[in-house]
């Protein structure tokens, strides 16, 4: 009596369907055990600072101080433009502001020229 062994057995079917399964549940596996067993830090939750306004991390150098220096230039002119509607003591103070915001606008203006020289 002569068997004929070339069609598919019982065990071929099941075999070929562990082979499927298997790198789905492989897959599982590894992600059920990274998750109990290699947990990923957490990241830390920044608390609310109560600031309004910030600048964006990562701006270089030059383009903060360019920001500064046009910043300090308009404050200069709004302050030269209330001065001069102002008078006596009050004036005084708001040419003081207006030097005080010059004196740091030349600064600003001066780090800047240094970081534009440097290689």
């Amino acid at each position: 009596m002569y068997e004929d062994n070339s069609g598919p057995t019982k065990n071929d079917s099941i075999s070929s369907d562990a082979s499927q399964i298997s790198p789905k549940l492989d897959e599982a596996a590894k992600r059920a055990i990274d998750h109990y067993l290699d947990p990923k830090p957490q990241a830390k939750k920044k608390q609310p600072s109560g600031q309004l306004f910030t600048v964006v991390n990562g701006v270089d150098t030059e383009s903060l101080l360019a920001n500064l220096s046009e910043t300090l230039a308009s404050a200069d002119a709004m302050v030269s433009d209330l001065a001069f509607d102002l008078e006596g003591s009050r004036r005084h103070v708001a040419l003081g502001i207006q030097q005080l915001i010059e004196l740091g606008a030349l600064l600003a203006n001066r780090m800047l020229d240094n970081v534009n020289t440097q290689p």
